[in-house]
């Protein structure tokens, strides 16, 4: 207990690769693992509604309009299902992530996904308040929506990345109630 606040359990939620999480949830911290993909976390810091998404191209080729794994389908249905919970528009802020370029010899798909990111962000108006971007090491990411605190860590094995494709979380979730453990 912590004054006379209940302090609930830690709630970890895997973001994998084309998907995204959104919650109201205080316990919730969400995860994920990235090398050239990048995730967006957004929030809105009235209400602790936020979420998390991971996206591993910039943008279809020829539209592609429903494939969640590209920026432009990822970044929406992120910030919609915000919405849909309760978050307004005027008060998202956005910490950024990834776009490192793990291989030399191919093209820079890192570079393009936080290229992407930014200018996405910058459109729809949604501040960057924190980022790390670039580079050419993977991270491990950790995000609290309700209080917006993130965590990066650097992964120097690239075999963690790969092991991440076939991680695969349970969707959250919000219904309002609180689970208390024994």
């Amino acid at each position: 207990m912590n004054g006379d606040r209940l302090e609930l359990p830690e709630r970890r939620v895997h973001v994998g690769q084309g998907s995204h999480q959104v919650t109201g949830d205080r316990s919730v911290v969400f995860s994920t693992i990235l090398g050239s993909c990048v995730a967006a976390c957004i929030r809105d810091p009235v209400t602790g509604i936020g979420g998390m998404n991971h996206f591993l191209l910039p943008e279809a080729p020829g539209g592609g309009a429903g494939d969640r794994r590209y920026g432009a389908q990822a970044m929406e249905l992120l910030i919609n299902g915000l919405l849909a919970i309760g978050a307004r528009r005027d008060r998202l802020e956005a910490k950024v992530f990834g776009g490192a370029r793990m291989i030399a010899s191919f093209n820079d798909i890192g570079g393009k996904n936080a290229e992407f990111v930014r200018r996405f962000l910058q459109e729809d108006g949604i501040p960057i308040v924190s980022h790390s971007l670039g580079g050419t090491l993977a991270r491990r990411i950790h995000f609290t929506p309700s209080t917006g605190a993130a965590a990066q860590h650097l992964v120097q094995d690239a075999a963690v990345v790969a092991r991440e494709r076939v991680i695969v979380a349970a969707p959250v979730r919000d219904t309002g109630a609180v689970e208390l453990f024994d």
